[in-house]
């Protein structure tokens, strides 16, 4: 599917209905413009949500949601005017760009060109799967999860299991001349287990999604028993675990979701509003060592299907494969147009937003590690004590330090370079930079996580992929209940 396709499509859908033609957008553009210094842009947006949940066998929430506007934002320096409207009529969106322009009073009317580039946009098929999907079966197929778990597993006591599913349209457009439109679905399935044993209760964590067609998500989950079986495992492991040691350990961070450990700890620090206002542990080290050589940190825009996978970004960019460590050398930052022109860099296509209501800002995609040549049984057998941790949930990290907080949701002791008993309660504590350095082993298993992840950024929330393979850090420390 090409720009020029999807462009035409979006307008057809979006637009034309309130009569909103490409030269009254030329107009209002032309309106915003700075007299030096400056762009501006306008950014339209149509999101539908739909939300099922199911607890105890029965359907507990079911919401459906529409919501649109358009954001105006106009920028002269470092200074920004933003405001947006759900009205799509001539009165309130030039009240908006007045709005805007109250941050100068110097501004010139400019003749604004369309720039044709036909890009190809094949990241993900605008598919919408809420409207393919009859109500019904999306409430049998939780049904069907939610029987297959209290079948397999006497003591299951509680089952949540939720599908979420978005449609949204956006149009992008600037004084650049650049026009573009992009449809994306997503889709997420959840599934939450709580085991119950003497007394005892632990819960299971598993989930999927995607930018998908509903063909490909019902690929993904052909065999719901499997997403059974993995919450029962993970809620088992956790009632058998026992206290995690504390103090400084040898830690091996499993494939796949820990790299939510990366995208945190690390990757907020690679973004460029933070890297240009001197707040990021990683200011001023571009092209120095900041990482052990086996260490190469991409962000990734441009793969199909995935979570965080962007045709364009909310500039009208095309979503790229940014390469920010390389052979623990840091070699870039993530980008939108406001920093990197600050910075005299170039933009990467990581600008995005939570809503029409929200500025852009840099942001993630997909980030992960990428995988190296150790065998992950040749990795543990080199650890006589330390600690595994395949599963993470929560954390916190100060983006000035680097420093972090993580919480391991499935981990385990390592004894004599063999996988040992499950613990819990560990906690896994340290620096980003200083983190990358540690490193000493790097796997073959690279792996993305399933396509669940979420990211906070400045009250905005949008959806990231995360990845890596089986990683040694020779030195961490664990915070935990237990005996060192």
């Amino acid at each position: 599917m090409n720009e020029q396709y999807l462009t035409q499509n979006v307008f057809d859908q979006l637009l034309a209905p309130y009569e909103i033609t490409e030269n009254r957008l030329c107009d209002y553009l032309g309106q915003l413009t700075p007299a030096r210094n400056g762009f501006s842009d306008i950014y339209f947006q149509h999101l539908t949500t739909e939300s099922w949940s199911l607890e105890d066998s029965l359907v507990k929430n079911a919401s459906f949601n529409e919501d649109q506007g358009v954001g105006f934002r106009v920028t002269e320096g470092e200074r920004t005017g933003f405001s947006y409207t759900n009205e799509f009529t001539d009165s309130a969106m030039r009240a908006c760009i007045a709005s805007s322009k109250s941050i100068n009073n110097k501004f010139q009317t400019n003749a604004i060109n369309r720039i044709q580039k036909n890009l190809k946009m094949d990241r993900y098929i605008p598919e919408n799967i809420m409207n393919l999907m009859e109500d019904q079966s999306k409430v049998e197929l939780l049904a069907d999860i939610d029987g297959i778990v209290r079948s397999l597993d006497s003591r299951v006591i509680q089952v949540q299991a939720s599908l979420h599913l978005n449609h949204e349209y956006v149009f992008f457009c600037n004084s650049s001349g650049v026009f573009r439109g992009d449809i994306r679905p997503l889709v997420r399935l959840n599934l939450n287990v709580i085991l119950e044993e003497s007394n005892k209760r632990e819960q299971g964590y598993v989930g999927v999604g995607g930018r998908y067609t509903i063909k490909q998500f019902k690929e993904k989950i052909a065999e719901p028993e499997y997403l059974a079986r993995e919450a029962i495992r993970i809620a088992n492991i956790n009632l058998q675990a026992i206290e995690a040691p504390s103090g400084e350990q040898t830690v091996v961070l499993g494939p796949g979701w820990p790299g939510i450990l990366l995208h945190e700890a690390i990757g907020h620090g690679l973004e460029g509003d933070f890297i240009r206002k001197q707040t990021s542990a990683f200011s001023g080290l571009l092209d120095t060592k900041v990482a052990s050589e086996l260490v190469t940190v991409i962000d990734d825009g441009a793969l199909a299907g995935e979570r965080g996978s962007l045709n364009i970004d909310d500039e009208g960019f095309q979503g790229l494969q940014t390469v920010l460590i390389e052979n623990g050398r840091l070699v870039n930052f993530m980008q939108d147009q406001l920093n990197a022109g600050l910075m005299g860099a170039e933009q990467t296509g990581n600008a995005r937003r939570e809503s029409y209501a929200y500025p852009p800002m840099p942001r993630m995609t997909n980030t992960y590690m990428m995988g190296g040549e150790s065998d992950p049984k040749e990795i543990i057998a080199t650890v006589n004590e330390g600690i595994y941790a395949p599963g993470f949930s929560g954390g916190q990290v100060d983006i000035t330090s680097g420093k972090f907080v993580f919480s391991a949701s499935e981990a385990y002791l390592i004894q004599g370079g063999k996988i040992g008993p499950p613990i819990r309660g560990a906690m896994l504590i340290g620096d980003g930079p200083d983190v990358l350095k540690q490193v000493s082993m790097v796997g073959n298993d690279f792996e993305l996580a399933p396509g669940i992840g979420i990211c906070g950024k400045d009250g905005q929330s949008v959806p990231v992929g995360v990845g890596q393979p089986t990683v040694k850090i020779d030195m961490l420390t664990v915070g935990g209940t237990g005996l060192a």
